[in-house]
């Protein structure tokens, strides 16, 4: 990804409130699976919080009810003090795959949002430019997906939901699917973007490490139903160099935490 320099910075990200959230979906044989249960959070404005756990703890589940895709079966969320009932105008999803539409350009790819909420795209075109500018894709607007790299894709994903300049961004294990390479490249990139932006992101990976670098809080989750076991502050400064951050004694033992607590629930098996 080439520089960031995204130009606007937003007056502030959303505030997040998860009150007594549960959910249980329906199965056929009609027991139901306990996705969640009981969670209470609060996320300030402009804070990057980072959720692991291990796998159908529920990570995707929180995601898709703070996006409004899905119900909550028990409790309320609140986005800048308003109920969220159905997708909301200023969320932003990015999935670990890229979901674009392999019939559409990237540059209509992009725009797509705009179009759903039935804007008029020509209004929006010169910031999806700056946006694909931004992220080393200049010059690749008018290709299709099938064209381009795996982290290409992900990156115009990023752009897509980065065009209505969501106070609230949500990520399901982005960069799951890439290379190791790439993945630290869109690591370290994404840290510079929220640092311009300011707004909330909640970030959802099964990386312990990943997790530690990216963020002021780091949220561990049991296994189903999901709970928080842990609630991590991170007191790192930023910026955050790879190698320098990696080498600090501090982001070693805020692995260690983390890793006790799945050492301790046998998700992790200690040598």
């Amino acid at each position: 990804m080439a520089k960031t320099t995204i130009s606007k910075k937003l007056d502030k990200g959303a505030a997040v409130e998860l009150k007594n959230l549960s959910k249980v979906y329906a199965t056929r044989e009609g027991r139901g699976v306990h996705a969640l249960d009981d969670i209470n959070l609060n996320f300030e404005p402009g804070s990057f919080v980072a959720c692991v756990g291990p796998s159908g703890c529920g990570k995707s589940t929180l995601l898709s009810l703070l996006a409004g895709i899905t119900n909550p079966t028990c409790g309320e969320i609140y986005i800048d003090n308003k109920l969220v009932e159905k997708p909301h105008p200023k969320v932003g999803v990015v999935f670990q795959s890229d979901l674009l539409l392999y019939w559409r350009t990237v540059l209509d790819n992009i725009l797509l949002p705009i179009e759903i909420k039935k804007l008029s795209p020509k209004d929006y075109l010169v910031k999806a430019q700056n946006l694909l500018r931004q992220v080393g894709l200049d010059g690749f607007g008018n290709k299709l997906p099938a064209e381009l790299s795996g982290g290409m894709r992900q990156r115009a994903a990023i752009c897509r939901a980065l065009i209505q300049e969501p106070d609230l961004l949500l990520m399901d294990e982005p960069f799951g699917a890439l290379d190791a390479l790439t993945r630290e490249q869109m690591i370290l990139d994404l840290q510079k973007m929220w640092m311009v932006l300011g707004n909330t992101i909640l970030f959802i990976t099964h990386g312990i490490e990943e997790a530690v670098f990216l963020a002021d809080r780091v949220l561990v989750m049991s296994p189903r139903p999901g709970q928080i076991d842990l609630d991590l502050q991170i007191d790192l400064k930023r910026p955050r160099p790879w190698s320098d951050t990696h080498e600090d004694p501090k982001f070693a033992r805020y692995v260690r935490q983390v890793r006790e607590i799945f050492e301790s629930k046998g998700i992790l098996v200690a040598h």
